[in-house]
């Protein structure tokens, strides 16, 4: 109760900043005197010096760290080359080496590592800006220097530390108090989260010099970061976004916290914002057996090791969340120190048992939210588990697709229903397509890979669905027999049908059951069934289809009284600026449906031809 009334206060007596400060010191009364003070205090290097001791697989993460910043003593640092209207790709690199090198001296003490760290600061203190246009940039930019500012301190000269300072005030805190510039302040989305943290990270770094700024920082992102975190994860953790998103505004988010913590000794009461604490399941229940993830809206298919899911791991006391990130660790594939934050993992997981990990007791994760999901497997052992992710929503959402009602499957260590996941940002925006409007007639809906007919749902008379339409997981079932989540998606086909609701099931651990119940109106349809994969597609009859990949084989098979019509479309794309899709083909059916009539469909898929007894969607328990 405490924290929520320190929280209460902070967000009424916070009122912007105009030329001088309007909030007290008093946030800042706990901070941390002596550098460093994020995230990992003067000593705390030993605790992670002792932990890679106990298993192998920290120290291969804590050895690969020092090999790249080895990599990176003769690298010439970044330099300010945008990427269309972007800086970011700039920004993220110094704070993966400003970040890594830093990592590299305190647990080293090795001087090499901090004059590469300070060469690299001082390359982007000198830059004209930050690009605070597209304030993303700014944001990891300013976390990037503050790090190496807080965490080198003491062996940076003099001069080093004033222009570094310097550029952390003129070129990232006082551009967030401009009103052009902003707007994050009151995003609900993963722009809150990150430029928030990096701001605040600043701020945390100079405080000692700048206190009254730095405590307005802190004092508006605790104020403000509460507007992307309430309906980012209320009621159950369900990231809005999905799973490339969730790797990126949730980590700054835990961040932000973690180094409040550390530096202030308080979180301010935002570990009670609901859901916020069970988002790691959502994250972890969206790989599947594959280690694909689901990858609807904008996002990837795979993200590596997280370490916000030590953060979640260790504040939770659930080390089962770390089931799949264990196997990511003892894989060493070389790779993570792609990762801009992988220090973060050392330091979050000080604590962890590997040995105490052992597979989630849970087969089935259900949120709702903005992005309700549902996502279901029968097995965490072994990679030929079957495993179905259920996406509902609405195409209004930040960075959402018209996906509603789709779904990938994995089974027999295949992807055999697939989503596309994003395009590049750039390579549409070069091209001046509208891609951030999400209106019913926005460009952004012509776009290949945006728009229902690219995705495993449904489309009646080739129109696109309603871009405020909204759907949820109505009702669901983690029963062995028969696992189950079923959605009503009518409210996306506004003015094309009456009705129109979805279930998928895991029947017996051995079918995968799509079944859809369409009610027309008082005009025929046609209704186009569609399901994207990368497998080969053979129909061999009416109703039946043999997808094939790897030597291994899936049948669909069609169970209705409706006189469908099966089909293959390709997966071609449309304009100039749509990405191509290699090795892809879409399958399904086509139906058209009389006017006011009820009808049935029923998608099977099976390693047999076996076709199991399926029941209407009101008697799925």
């Amino acid at each position: 109760m405490k924290r929520i009334v320190v929280l209460l206060i902070i967000l009424l007596s916070f009122n912007g900043f105009s030329g001088q400060a309007q909030s007290s010191t008093d946030v800042l009364k706990s901070m941390k005197e002596e550098h460093p003070r994020i995230l990992l205090l003067k000593g705390e290097e030993q605790q992670i010096l002792s932990q890679i001791k106990k298993h192998p697989e920290w120290n291969g993460v804590h050895q690969e760290i020092l090999a790249e910043c080895d990599k990176l003593l003769d690298t010439p640092p970044v330099e300010r080359i945008k990427i269309g209207k972007r800086l970011l790709d700039k920004s993220r690199e110094c704070l993966r080496r400003v970040f890594q090198l830093s990592y590299a001296y305190r647990t080293t003490r090795d001087e090499k590592y901090l004059r590469r760290a300070e060469k690299e600061m001082l390359a982007v203190s000198a830059f004209e800006d930050w690009n605070p246009t597209h304030f993303l940039d700014v944001a990891e930019m300013t976390m990037a220097v503050a790090i190496g500012y807080d965490w080198l301190y003491d062996g940076l000269t003099a001069e080093a530390r004033t222009k570094i300072a310097d550029a952390i005030l003129k070129k990232g805190i006082e551009p967030s108090f401009e009103k052009k510039y902003s707007a994050f302040l009151n995003a609900e989305h993963n722009w809150n989260q990150v430029c928030n943290a990096g701001i605040s990270f600043g701020a945390l770094a100079i405080a000692e010099t700048q206190p009254e700024i730095a405590a307005n920082v802190i004092a508006r992102a605790v104020a403000t970061i509460p507007k992307a975190m309430i309906p980012s994860y209320e009621p159950d953790g369900a990231y809005p976004e999905g799973f490339s998103y969730w790797g990126y505004g949730t980590s700054f988010n835990v961040l932000f916290v973690s180094a409040v913590e550390k530096a202030l000794g308080t979180d301010f009461g935002l570990l009670q914002s609901p859901g916020f604490l069970k988002t790691a399941g959502f994250f972890q229940n969206l790989v599947g057996p594959t280690g694909l993830a689901h990858n609807w809206g904008d996002s990837g298919l795979k993200e590596g090791l997280s370490p916000a899911m030590f953060w979640f791991a260790e504040k939770t006391k659930d080390p089962s969340l770390l089931w799949t990130q264990k196997k990511l660790l003892s894989a060493q594939t070389a790779g993570n120190v792609g990762n801009r934050i992988l220090p973060a993992l050392l330091i979050w997981g000080i604590k962890t048992n590997l040995d105490a990990v052992k597979p989630p007791s849970k087969k089935q994760w259900v949120g709702q939210g903005p992005s309700p999901v549902a996502l279901m497997r029968t097995s965490w052992v072994g990679p030929s588990a079957i495993f179905v992710g259920l996406k509902t929503g609405s195409p209004a959402v930040n960075h959402a697709h018209m996906d509603i009602g789709s779904f990938v499957i994995d089974a027999q260590g295949e992807r055999w229903a697939m989503d596309f996941g994003m395009q590049d940002y750039n390579s549409l925006e070069t091209k001046g397509v509208d891609l951030w409007n999400r209106t019913q007639n926005s460009q952004r809906w012509e776009v290949f890979r945006l728009n229902n007919f690219a995705h495993n749902t449904l489309s009646f008379d080739g129109q696109l669905v309603n871009a405020k339409g909204y759907a949820k997981i109505d009702s669901w079932s983690d029963s062995k027999a028969e696992m189950m989540a079923v959605t009503d998606l009518s409210n996306l086909y506004k003015d094309q049908i009456t009705a129109a609701k979805r279930g998928i099931s895991i029947l017996n651990e051995k079918w995968v059951v799509v079944r859809d119940e369409v009610n027309t109106a008082d005009k025929a349809v046609k209704m186009r069934w569609n399901l994207l994969t990368g497998a080969t597609v053979k129909v061999v009859d009416q109703k039946t289809v043999e997808l094939s990949q790897n030597g291994k084989k899936m049948f669909i098979l069609f169970v209705t009284e409706a006189n469908i019509v099966i089909k293959t479309w390709p997966t071609t794309p449309t304009h100039d600026y749509d990405a191509p899709n290699p090795n892809t083909q879409f399958v399904g059916f086509e139906v058209t449906i009389p006017a006011n009539t009820a009808e049935e469909f029923n998608a099977i898929f099976s390693q047999s031809t076996e076709i199991p007894k399926v029941k209407p969607l009101a008697a799925w328990k």
